[in-house]
């Protein structure tokens, strides 16, 4: 069981059915997976060719490598932005954002940028609503590649996740598991894109909002035991739930800041 399921388990008393979460999980991670992505993942950085490094340790594939410059690891396409005014967070593409600016604004401040909107979930997770078709043309695979593992989407901490999800939900997104009432909530666009959201003092492990999650079972010791001998500096390693005090989940980082969180399930 991953990490941060058991935290969730312990820390917010959720009566859960494990074997419908992993299938929800499942179903909502290959939902639409051969339709071309709207949603990507933004990353900073201040040296490019730093980021790539990383990237290539992890065995994920190089896309582009300017203009924009982008990698893959099969589920979800990262764009490394060398822009000094870029944050971590997602890039959304549609057609237009008209409607959901209007009720957007309700709850948070929108700013205008070029190609489109700019806003934050109040996680710190920042959210680029750009308007046109994706530009990409990049078609997510079924099952994800590198050593990171099983791509499941990002988990972010909310002070106000009753407002956080409501955002979410204004762009799209759907509950798959949990109520934002009771603190734990997951969700997923019509892609298959998924967001986890918990209230403050839910995890106790370093956080990094955002940070992208993968689940990995029993194969996760594996892909730890990789992810050393490529000497990415091991932002955490997480032992508390195991009885043998093994390490079985880690987190680490890359250049941006953006988190990975490794958990078994």
């Amino acid at each position: 069981m991953s990490f941060l399921l058991v935290t969730i388990l312990k820390y917010l008393n959720v009566k859960i059915n494990l074997t419908l979460f992993f299938l929800t999980l499942f179903f909502c991670s290959n939902l639409k997976s051969q339709s071309t992505v709207s949603t990507i993942i933004q990353t900073p950085t201040n040296k490019v060719e730093q980021s790539f490094a990383f990237y290539q340790k992890l065995n994920y594939e190089v896309v582009s490598k300017e203009n924009p410059a982008l990698v893959s690891n099969g589920k979800v396409l990262i764009e490394i932005n060398p822009d000094r005014y870029a944050r971590a967070g997602v890039k959304m593409y549609k057609e237009s954002w008209k409607e959901e600016v209007v009720e957007l604004e309700k709850l948070t401040s929108i700013h205008q940028i070029d190609g489109g909107h700019l806003l934050n979930d109040l996680t710190g997770c920042w959210i680029y609503l750009m308007e046109g078709e994706s530009p990409y043309g990049f078609s997510a695979k079924e099952s994800s590649f590198g050593l990171t593992g099983n791509f499941m989407g990002l988990s972010l901490e909310a002070t106000d996740i009753k407002k956080s999800f409501k955002i979410w939900e204004i762009l799209g997104f759907s509950t798959t598991m949990g109520d934002p009432e009771k603190s734990f909530v997951a969700m997923a666009n019509a892609e298959g894109f998924g967001v986890s959201l918990m209230n403050p003092n839910t995890c106790p492990h370093l956080f990094f909002n955002p940070s992208m999650t993968f689940f990995n079972g029993e194969k996760n010791l594996g892909f730890i035991d990789q992810i050393r001998k490529t000497n990415i500096p091991i932002t955490e390693e997480i032992d508390l739930f195991n009885d043998q005090g093994i390490v079985d989940n880690i987190i680490i980082r890359d250049p941006g800041g953006y988190g990975f969180f490794l958990f078994s399930d």
